[in-house]
């Protein structure tokens, strides 16, 4: 089932502004992300803003358990991250997330981000499955 990595920040919105995030189907239940770390991206010491870890674990694990519930639209309930190490400007940030459990409304998953082969973000998050029903417009739309 793996996959090349495919650009998922194709609308105009967050993600798109703040360089993209490519992305991969492994396996059911594993999925891997990836995005490199620009100028725009480091805090004032440097590094990786932990803001935007926070919010590139946000989009890949999201995309992930959206894509385990059969694209599904998914949004986040909780999202608990641990910053363990760090990252700097041109390093390739992997993601790497593993769906824990699924309910008939819930998804629970565990995400790593690493960088030069080492863990630098985990995440643990559950994300609610909407189940969106169609608008009904009555006669003439």
């Amino acid at each position: 089932m793996s996959s090349k990595f495919e650009q998922i920040s194709l609308k105009p919105g967050f993600m798109k502004h703040n360089g993209g995030v490519m992305f991969r189907n492994i396996s059911e239940s594993e999925y891997e992300f990836k995005s490199s770390i620009n100028e725009n991206h480091l805090n004032a010491a440097g590094i990786t803003h932990g803001g935007y870890l926070s919010a590139l674990v946000d989009a890949g694990a999201g995309t992930a358990a959206h894509r385990s519930v059969d694209n599904a639209p998914c949004v986040t309930i909780s999202l608990d991250l641990k910053f363990i190490g760090a990252s700097k400007l041109g390093d390739e940030i992997i993601g790497k997330v593993k769906i824990l459990k699924k309910t008939k409304t819930l998804v629970f998953l565990f995400c790593e981000l690493k960088t030069n082969n080492k863990i630098i973000t985990s995440a643990s998050g559950v994300w609610k499955i909407l189940k969106i029903k169609p608008i009904n417009l009555g006669p003439g739309g």
